[in-house]
């Protein structure tokens, strides 16, 4: 019993002297923003990891050097994101319009995909890029039917998409 005393004690104390705690924003001082966002392969709940919100101005680290005059990453992804979207272009055409923005890789995955099968129309919405390391982001573009996220990658000294996915809106 008197330990539990002593215990509680010891807790009042410190608080009193840490200073009030805003519950808002969990401890954290006042002014210091703490957001978190949920990864598109995320699983459900809290993993703890306090990652900064997706910002269309997020300062890039291209990891391996681009080129002189090489596109921006948004240039890059909207360019691919409306070639991905044009639905009604004849196969070989829709291919050979993203062969250019896509890496090698990629362009094999695509050939011989028909566009009808690409599950949006229409972009319906800005880009947000998220860097994901060292010559790696993801661009995600709101479409008609969910959400178009792109990984880009720096390859042969600019930025090129290496892999596509769609969520459901």
């Amino acid at each position: 019993m008197v330990l539990a005393v002593v215990v509680f004690a010891v807790v009042g104390v410190a608080r009193v002297l840490a200073g009030p705690e805003d519950r808002t924003t969990g401890g954290l001082q006042p002014g210091v923003a703490s957001t978190t966002t949920e990864s598109p392969h995320s699983v459900e709940g809290d993993d703890g990891v306090v990652e900064p919100a997706p910002t269309a101005t997020a300062a890039l680290d291209p990891g391996p050097s681009l080129s002189p005059g090489t596109q921006q990453i948004e240039r890059v992804a909207k360019d691919f994101a409306e070639e991905w979207l044009n639905r009604t272009a004849k196969a070989d055409a829709w291919h050979a319009a993203l062969v250019p923005n896509t890496t090698r890789t990629l362009a094999e995955k695509l050939e011989g995909v028909d566009p009808v099968v690409v599950p949006a129309e229409r972009l319906t919405g800005a880009a947000t890029v998220v860097p994901q390391g060292s010559g790696l982001a993801e661009v995600s573009y709101p479409v008609d039917s969910g959400t178009l996220v792109l990984r880009l990658v720096v390859e042969e000294g600019r930025w090129l998409v290496d892999g596509v996915d769609w969520e459901r809106g």
